[in-house]
């Protein structure tokens, strides 16, 4: 049995095993007790993560790590045998195993992966890990995860802020690399979304409580937009306000606003204020109007780097559906970056 036929067997149990795990299915499996236990103490690393989140991000790759979906993706790729390289991955821990995807591609390429897990987001990691481990025990060979200095590497895939991003340029700018910046992403509305595409665009808004790359961190609407409309759409979504973490950035963030005196639009869990900036703050999402629509489209391509997502319905190419932002398939790179690619080439 060939290595790349033992990773695409190993992957897909993992997709098996999350599947039937987030359908409840399974009784007596050891693993059901390590994950739910890998659940709660993420919860506590991570006070974002709660359980809602949680499993939506193990459905998400429940529904990608099968025979069909993996198969699909890799067929795009002549991956050849050879020597193996070290690959470096830090990850981000701003949503549930936001780093899983940089793993996955340097597994299928071959590479041995030296992780850096962030101190937010270790118990889940931790847990695919071993599992994988479980099913095909020649990963514990590819898998190396440190604490420390990374050392010994090849290349580095590097997620964080613009502020890291400078220090990861500083250090691993002599080898091949991807880092990552902040991104955000936008939605465009007409004025002529139903009520259904409105609804969508608050899971755009709210999944993991607006703090990944994919989540709609800003409005772009036309000079004549109702904001009743909006607001009320959205509405099934005001339980957000009953988590603690999010509740203190929305008082937080009103009371700054209110002190400052910015004219805010404020329907109980969520307010609207007027920027030209790309990044709201918790409970916040930006907006700006526009009378023209070609002219924001070229805006917003000249924008395309400080930009994940665009979310609208028929207003520029390459636009994500409403509701679909959170919903990636396995060839939408962070940053347009083919990873699988960048491995190959190394």
């Amino acid at each position: 049995m060939n290595e790349h036929y033992k990773t695409f067997k190993a992957f897909v149990k993992l997709g098996t095993f999350l599947d039937q795990y987030c359908q409840g299915i399974l009784n007596d499996d050891p693993w059901v007790k390590r994950l739910d236990e890998s659940i709660i103490l993420a919860g506590h690393q991570n006070g974002w993560f709660n359980q809602e989140n949680v499993l939506f991000a193990l459905r998400r790759w429940s529904c990608l790590l099968n025979d069909k979906t993996l198969g699909e993706w890799l067929s795009n790729y002549e991956i050849p045998k050879r020597e193996p390289n070290k690959v470096a991955i830090i990850m981000a821990g701003n949503i549930p195993l936001v780093g899983f995807h940089d793993f996955l591609c340097v597994m299928f390429t071959g590479d041995i992966a030296l992780v850096k897990l962030s101190s937010n987001d270790r118990a889940l990691f931790n847990f695919m890990m071993d599992f994988l481990i479980s099913m095909e025990p020649s990963f514990k060979e590819k898998i190396l995860v440190t604490e420390g200095q990374l050392k010994g590497f090849d290349a580095v895939i590097a997620t964080g802020s613009n502020n890291t991003a400078r220090y990861f340029e500083h250090y691993f700018g002599n080898r091949p690399n991807i880092i990552r910046k902040n991104r955000n992403s936008v939605a465009v509305l007409s004025g002529k979304e139903t009520p259904g595409q409105l609804l969508a665009l608050g899971e755009d808004i709210f999944r993991y409580y607006g703090l990944g790359c994919r989540s709609v961190s800003k409005l772009y609407v036309p000079d004549t937009f109702d904001f009743d409309v909006f607001f009320k759409a959205i509405y099934p979504f005001h339980t957000i306000i009953d988590q603690k973490k999010y509740q203190n950035n929305y008082d937080y963030n009103k009371a700054v606003y209110l002190m400052s005196e910015f004219k805010i639009l404020d329907n109980g869990f969520l307010m609207l204020k007027e920027d030209q900036s790309y990044a709201s703050p918790i409970a916040s999402l930006f907006y700006e109007k526009y009378s023209h629509p070609s002219e924001l489209s070229l805006q917003l391509s000249k924008d395309r780097d400080k930009l994940q997502c665009i979310v609208s319905d028929g207003f520029i190419q390459q636009e994500v559906p409403f509701g679909q932002s959170q919903f990636p398939m396995l060839n939408d790179y962070a940053d347009g970056i083919d990873v699988v690619d960048f491995l190959l080439k190394i």
